[in-house]
């Protein structure tokens, strides 16, 4: 947002400190290696949205002002200057740094020129040794050095930030690494705060703004610290693997498998990684809660991981893994799809059919006498079933059939007739 924007949007609203949140945060948005996708991953983002967040609409929250190259209003020195006043510790307010994509290796004395940059030379804090000369470009790795001591929280978004991602794939020429290599392992904000990583590329947009609403509360002193695992990713998000949650998961378990994206069966076989990577895009959602990778027939490629994309090429190519436990699912996945066919022929049949060995169904697939293999299997299974319990099904076969049952035909409607006022006659079962 633009930078007189903090006191037209500084009373936020919220049950912090007895029903009104009193503070407000900026958050200083630097871009480094990075295509904008996590940018406009975060702008779809709807639980929370940015706009709430910005406007001050979710109570609980401090007012948060951002300052974005993309969404600024000001630009130039005008934009830069509120980043100087944060680096400089003149800002009057807290502050938190997000950093999309990865940091190229630009501080290196090998290294001359700069990658990605924001502002000259001149916007730099005068308190700071030099960066570059007056006419020359600051670059973002400039800025993240000087922001991160005094910033309340540093938050990496997207794998390019988090983990170095595709610019830091091996044979880029800018050493590009992830904020936590550049920071350094002793690197703890001015609360006390590590690195938060949340990876994706691009990352669910609502992944990092309820992050970031968690980290915000935590300011505000309204709510604990939330749970981080050891890479500093969510717990909450990125605990689970894709497959566990994946709606294709099923087809694994049967031994079934895709030939080609967009087939409904499980995709490990061309190249998911699903069962060893973690995300929550397939519960949480790509946009709005719906879409995804694997909900839209696309495999998992491993985005969100340390070592993204090199450890998880080539693409497309089943993981070494699955030849195991994909072979081993071939063979007990067929026993088990044909014992569960026998239960959803069995679980298909209202026991009154059974009883009237008839099944009401105009569209002639379904039988009315069962099978004798049949009706032996689903006796032992009810046994099992019903074992310690109420036997419902010997209940059932006690259970008189209903004397209005096949009305039409008690009624004397003759099924074949013709109708004048569709013009056309009834087809028979047989017919059909």
């Amino acid at each position: 947002m633009a930078r007189e924007a903090a006191p037209r949007l500084g009373s936020g609203i919220g049950g912090a400190r007895g029903g009104q949140s009193t503070g407000v945060v900026h958050v200083f948005w630097l871009a480094g290696m990075s295509c904008d996708g996590c940018s406009v991953s975060t702008l779809g983002a709807i639980t929370p949205s940015v706009e709430d967040m910005v406007l001050g609409r979710i109570p609980a929250l401090p007012q948060v002002v951002l300052h974005h190259p993309m969404l600024a209003d000001d630009s130039g020195q005008d934009f830069v200057e509120p980043y100087r006043q944060a680096a400089e510790g003149t800002l009057g307010a807290p502050y938190v740094m997000v950093v999309e994509g990865s940091i190229p290796d630009d501080q290196s004395l090998e290294r001359a020129g700069q990658f990605a940059g924001l502002g000259v030379g001149s916007d730099w804090p005068r308190s700071l040794p030099s960066a570059r000369a007056s006419e020359q470009p600051l670059r973002t790795s400039d800025w993240i050095w000087a922001l991160a001591p005094g910033a309340a929280a540093s938050v990496a978004i997207g794998t390019c930030a988090t983990w170095g991602g595709i610019p830091a794939a091996a044979g880029n020429i800018t050493g590009s690494m992830g904020l936590m290599d550049y920071l350094g392992v002793d690197y703890r904000s001015a609360r006390g705060v590590p690195v938060v990583n949340v990876p994706g590329c691009a990352p669910v947009g609502d992944n990092f703004t309820e992050a970031l609403a968690e980290l915000l509360q935590y300011l505000e002193g309204i709510a604990p610290l939330p749970d981080f695992d050891e890479l500093g990713r969510p717990a909450w998000q990125f605990e689970q693997t894709v497959h566990r949650h994946c709606p294709k998961a099923g087809y694994y378990e049967e031994g079934v498998f895709a030939e080609e994206p967009g087939d409904t069966e499980c995709l490990v076989e061309i190249g998911c990684w699903g069962p060893v990577v973690q995300c929550n895009i397939v519960e949480r959602g790509a946009v709005n809660h719906m879409g995804g990778c694997m909900v839209a027939g696309g495999a998992c490629i491993g985005c969100t991981m340390p070592g993204f994309p090199d450890k998880y090429s080539p693409f497309y190519k089943a993981p070494p893994g699955s030849a195991i436990s994909g072979g081993i699912s071939k063979v007990y996945g067929g026993g088990i799809r044909r014992l569960r066919r026998m239960s959803m022929k069995s679980g298909n049949r209202e026991p009154m059919w059974d009883n009237a060995e008839n099944v009401p169904t105009g569209w002639g697939r379904a039988k009315g006498k069962r099978d004798p293999v049949d009706k032996v299997n689903a006796y032992f299974y009810k046994k099992l079933q019903y074992r310690g319990s109420v036997n419902h099904a010997a209940r059932n076969k006690k259970q008189p059939l209903p004397q209005s049952r096949d009305i039409l035909t008690q009624k004397g409607v003759d099924h074949t007739r013709h109708v004048d006022v569709l013009g056309e006659r009834i087809r028979s079962r047989e017919e059909i």
